[in-house]
């Protein structure tokens, strides 16, 4: 019996940058309406089969194989040709919406524009068409913001602009480049359940390319699971997380965290290098180490942190949940003293140091480190991983060159480093490499507390295991106190003991990392747990809600976050 024609039929495609192979010989079919997710870290050459596919690889690359759209081979066609199908027939919805938009643009004429490039049509029936699109996606007052520009709109609604666009002209192919990794859980969900939505009603073919094992099993109907280039295994989607049968998938859903799991640093590892030592349970009886106490924190006027008190044990991991924007990084740089809190008191180990000047903090800031989301940012590009070192040693009183060299090599022994990358610059690592230089550098002073802001958000799955086992194993030897601070639920439930649940400002639940998880009070708290994608339990009809939900309370985040009245 005769087939129909798949809507996407890669053969033996190879791709090649100056000889260095990026995608060897690899196959792929997507028939019209299903989701194809694609699997694999960075440099598995999952970007680099959608820019071939969009026909946007730059000149230099080196394309053998077959491309088919409908039936059509893509390589043959004419500029001219993929300007008439790219937009239109075939459609991507980018990683960071802010880098595809055009900041000088209002978000209004930038979805007209997709539309009017490939379809004739008057200004006024642009307009119209481009804010049913923008209600479509369910831009909350699109009619409002026709005219805003990007950086008026949050990331979540940035995302959604650009899925308007990408879909303005109805595609058969949407192709999703890690659409949701820079997302609060809450709003990957509202994105994803989206352009399911839009799959449904457009008939349109999605390939959805993630690292995020939990979207992809709450998602796809086929997974790709690709290594070094390659395809390493392909099933539907069940098959492959209950009987995975290559090793590097097994590997790689090993190493995920899985919210429904309920995995915890003290019981299980992410990875398969061995303990050095059973793990303790912290004591509640052991000393404060850390109190804040109603701490606010204002910037020009607009209240970020309001009222907010906590502490942290000598030895105990605080997770800090909440979204972008609720006040989890204000909180970070109060408590370091990277601004000064509105109100309120830190108060360390028994001492105020709320108003302590830059000379007398400098003890204080010994004692406590802080690890950043981007390592590339925060490190000098022009000092080695030894100049570093030294020279935070050397600022905090370390004046004997050969204590230094001791200390510096000892630590970054600990962090999992060779000796050898003490002479080597920040480029010419990895992106898991360079947060372990970051860990180094924030645990060669022996600090007692260490605040980890979003530590392991931009690493891959693996890597991202390698990380939180090494600092659940830093924390042990150590006696490190960790307040770890995130938006993934996930990441959160393994490596706290105690969680801070953060909403517009204030703390609206805390609680120990077992009953928060399983009985959590507060309706935002739940909120969030139901949003998190998981692929051990089925599409969960609470998420559907979750668009509503947050529309009704959005007059309430802006009650709460409302100007300081002077």
């Amino acid at each position: 019996m005769k087939t129909s024609t798949p809507l996407l039929q890669i053969d033996q495609l190879s791709v090649s940058f100056g000889g260095h192979a990026a995608v060897r010989p690899f196959d792929l079919t997507i028939e019209r309406g299903e989701i194809v997710a694609l699997v694999g870290e960075s440099g598995s050459g999952k970007s680099t089969i959608a820019l071939a596919t969009m026909g946007l690889l730059p000149g230099r690359a080196r394309m053998q194989g077959e491309i088919r759209f409908e039936g059509k081979p893509l390589f043959e066609q004419s500029e001219r040709e993929w300007s008439a199908l790219r937009g239109n027939r075939i459609s991507m919805i980018f990683q960071e919406p802010m880098t595809s938009l055009n900041p000088l643009q209002p978000i209004g004429k930038q979805v007209a524009e997709a539309l009017t490039l490939h379809r004739p049509m008057s200004a006024q029936a642009a307009r119209k068409e481009t804010l049913e699109l923008l209600e479509l996606v369910r831009l909350p007052e699109s009619q409002r913001r026709f005219g805003d520009y990007p950086h008026q709109l949050s990331g979540g609604q940035r995302q959604r602009v650009m899925i308007a666009i990408a879909v303005a002209c109805r595609p058969g192919l949407l192709i999703a480049d890690e659409p949701t990794t820079a997302l609060d859980v809450t709003i990957q969900a509202q994105i994803l359940e989206l352009i399911d939505r839009l799959r449904r009603e457009l008939s349109m073919a999605v390939l959805l390319i993630t690292h995020d094992l939990g979207v992809v099993g709450r998602w796809a109907d086929r997974v790709v699971v690709m290594k070094d280039g390659a395809k390493v295994e392909e099933a539907a989607n069940r098959q492959l997380f209950m009987q995975p049968s290559q090793p590097y998938t097994r590997a790689l859903l090993g190493a995920s965290l899985h919210f429904g799991a309920g995995l915890h640093y003290r019981d299980a590892r992410l990875t398969d290098t061995p303990r050095t030592a059973p793990m303790r349970p912290e004591s509640a009886q052991a000393r404060v180490l850390l109190e804040a106490r109603d701490i606010r924190v204002d910037y020009r006027g607009v209240r970020a942190v309001d009222g907010v008190s906590f502490e942290i044990r000598a030895g105990e991991t605080v997770g800090l949940v909440g979204e972008s924007g609720c006040g989890k990084s204000s909180i970070s740089r109060a408590l370091t003293r990277l601004v000064e809190p509105a109100a309120g008191s830190i108060v360390f180990d028994g001492e105020d140091i709320t108003h302590r000047g830059r000379r007398a903090l400098r003890p204080y800031r010994r004692r406590v480190q802080m690890i950043f989301q981007d390592p590339y940012g925060s490190l000098n590009p022009r000092h080695t991983v030894e100049r570093t070192l030294g020279h935070a040693l050397a600022i905090h009183g370390v004046s004997n060159r050969r204590e230094r060299q001791a200390r510096i090599r000892r630590i970054v022994d600990a962090v999992g480093l060779p000796e050898s990358a003490l002479k080597r610059y920040p480029h010419e690592f990895s992106g898991g490499q360079r947060q372990r230089i970051g860990i180094a550098r924030a645990l060669v002073l022996r600090p007692e507390l260490v605040i980890c802001d979003e530590p392991v958000s931009a690493l891959d799955v693996s890597i991202q295991a390698q990380i939180l086992d090494l600092l659940a194993d830093l924390k042990h030897e150590l006696g490190l106190a960790l307040l770890f601070i995130s938006h993934d639920l996930s990441v959160v439930r393994y490596i706290a003991d105690r969680v801070l649940v953060m909403r517009a400002g204030r703390i609206v639940e805390s609680g120990d990392h077992v009953s928060i998880w399983t009985s959590p009070q507060h309706t935002y708290t739940r909120a969030l747990i139901d949003a998190v994608p998981s692929s051990h339990a089925p599409f969960s009809s609470h998420t559907r809600k979750i668009d509503r939900d947050f529309e009704e309370q959005a007059a309430a985040d802006l009650n709460l976050a409302a100007p300081v009245p002077r």
